[in-house]
């Protein structure tokens, strides 16, 4: 069967990522693998990760929607899934704390049309993104070790798949079921403290839509339930400011980090 492309309005696409319904907190999971990519040498597989992004979408006017959200994902030992708090960085030889993702907030804006091939009774929307902008760690001495590319460039490859019949069905807010492919080449994370060393790393992902907090993994409910319960809900509306990276938040939490601190951090933020 050959797919068919066809143009969906915004409200499909806030359907799928997230809910028309503005009172209600979607979620979203995901869990995969982590290699390293160097040049000459064998694949290494670092870390798994188990990750989770909790979001809202808020009508602004006809057609168009606010997005906002909240996305944590844990760095976790290959071999035994628990989620680490010390890393052995195997080329190096220092162990570094790990600073798991703490995105508080991932925002954006939803409207026009979301063109996406239509095969049997599945819709799968693809979005190959290529974040291009300067590095705010390049320019302070301080990040030289950690994080000194001028250019911070990455590759965010989705594929999120969805039953057709849901996105036309008024009676759902928000599809019954979603299958995602999350692919991810980037630069060494500062916290790995690689400096200029050559390489990358590799994410491979999959996940999937949950109905509500307590369907999430329950590592992600006991870090939530325990630590930091800002991620059991979604923003009420957008939040000023830029989105979180975890760049950004390596540079807000550089202190923290060198203290050895445990991540996220307490206030989720």
């Amino acid at each position: 069967m050959v797919a068919q492309i066809q143009e969906f309005d915004a409200s499909h696409w806030v359907k799928t990522r997230s809910s028309l319904d503005p009172t209600q907190s979607t979620f979203l999971t995901w869990t995969g693998k982590i290699y390293a990519f160097i040049p000459g040498e064998k694949r290494k597989l670092l870390f798994k990760i188990l990750g989770m992004s909790v979001s809202r979408c808020i009508p602004i006017q006809e057609n168009s929607w606010d997005f906002t959200s909240r996305e944590l994902t844990y760095y976790l030992n290959p071999d035994t899934g628990v989620a680490l708090q010390r890393w052995d960085n195997p080329w190096t030889g220092e162990t570094v704390p790990v600073m798991h993702v703490a995105n508080n907030p991932v925002q954006g804006r939803f409207e026009g049309k979301f063109p996406a091939p239509v095969e049997g009774d599945r819709t799968t929307f693809v979005f190959d993104i290529f974040p291009t902008y300067p590095n705010p760690l390049a320019q302070d001495p301080k990040f030289a070790q950690y994080s000194p590319q001028p250019t911070y460039q990455a590759a965010e490859l989705f594929k999120i798949t969805v039953p057709t019949a849901d996105l036309f069905n008024p009676d759902l807010p928000s599809v019954s079921e979603l299958q995602l492919s999350w692919d991810r080449i980037g630069q060494w994370l500062p916290w790995m403290k690689m400096g200029a060393s050559p390489g990358h790393v590799i994410y491979s992902a999959y996940g999937g839509k949950v109905n509500g907090f307590t369907e999430l993994p329950q590592l992600l409910q006991d870090e939530i339930n325990k630590r930091i319960p800002i991620y059991r809900d979604a923003p009420k509306s957008f939040v000023d400011g830029e989105d979180m990276t975890s760049w950004l938040y390596f540079q807000r939490h550089f202190e923290a980090y060198l203290a050895g601190e445990t991540f996220p951090s307490e206030e989720g933020v």
